[in-house]
């Protein structure tokens, strides 16, 4: 059976708690993720990657401080999405968190479903920022005979408007308006269907071979990379 999800996020895990590190770790990995743990500041810092996700950064720590991890991580330009983990639990901590660029706050001690709800619900919001312009979104789409009007909910090929259901159209529109960008099933998944429903990665790809079949001699538009995802492809 499918897993509802692609691929799981690769998570960075910082505490100079070793039983902090094993438990998150523990529960992290029973829900999918991938997971590293670092056990300072330093560490943490040289162990970072552009496939991480998402760190989960204890405040509190011998060396340099969770905070100037952020502060660091900001500085160079990185926007991973962190979540602050800390005995302390005060409005103050709190704003200096937010304004370092952290994302959420955890207090110690934590309940691990909460740690898990966060975690889910801020990879979710990370990965729709990044499948949704910053600049307004285009009206039409188009490409030689094809015509994708995003407002009207229409395509049409040739000025023949062909009958597209509505998740069809959503995903169409959603990789015209990221093209050539490539989308992970996972991305999909989280921008059309979100979390109201429970539903398989295989949809997409049923979904997708409906869209290629109706679109004719456009449906080679529609690439899929192989463990990746799928990207309109537009070039000559």
């Amino acid at each position: 059976m499918n897993s509802m999800k692609e691929m799981k996020a690769r998570i960075l895990v910082v505490d100079d708690e070793k039983d902090i590190c094993d438990i998150l770790q523990f529960n992290l990995e029973s829900e999918g993720y991938i997971v590293d743990v670092a056990n300072s500041g330093e560490e943490a810092l040289e162990m970072i990657t552009d496939i991480h996700r998402l760190i989960i950064l204890d405040v509190m720590m011998g060396g340099i401080s969770g905070f100037k991890v952020a502060e660091k991580l900001r500085k160079k330009e990185n926007s991973i999405p962190i979540i602050f983990l800390t005995a302390k639990n005060t409005e103050n901590d709190m704003l200096t968190g937010f304004s370092l660029g952290g994302d959420d706050y955890i207090a110690k001690p934590f309940s691990v479903k909460e740690v898990l709800v966060r975690v889910k619900a801020l990879l979710k919001r990370s990965a729709l920022a990044k499948v949704t312009p910053a600049e307004p979104l285009p009206t039409n789409w188009s490409y030689k005979g094809l015509n994708i009007d995003l407002q009207g909910n229409r395509v049409a090929i040739d000025g023949d408007e062909i009958a597209l259901t509505k998740k069809e159209f959503e995903i169409l529109s959603l990789l015209a308006r990221t093209s050539p960008n490539l989308l992970t099933r996972e991305e999909i998944l989280n921008s059309v269907w979100g979390e109201d429903e429970f539903v398989l990665d295989r949809t997409v790809d049923v979904h997708i071979t409906r869209m290629r079949k109706k679109l004719g001699d456009y449906a080679g538009l529609i690439v899929n990379r192989s463990g990746f995802g799928y990207y309109l492809n537009v070039g000559d």
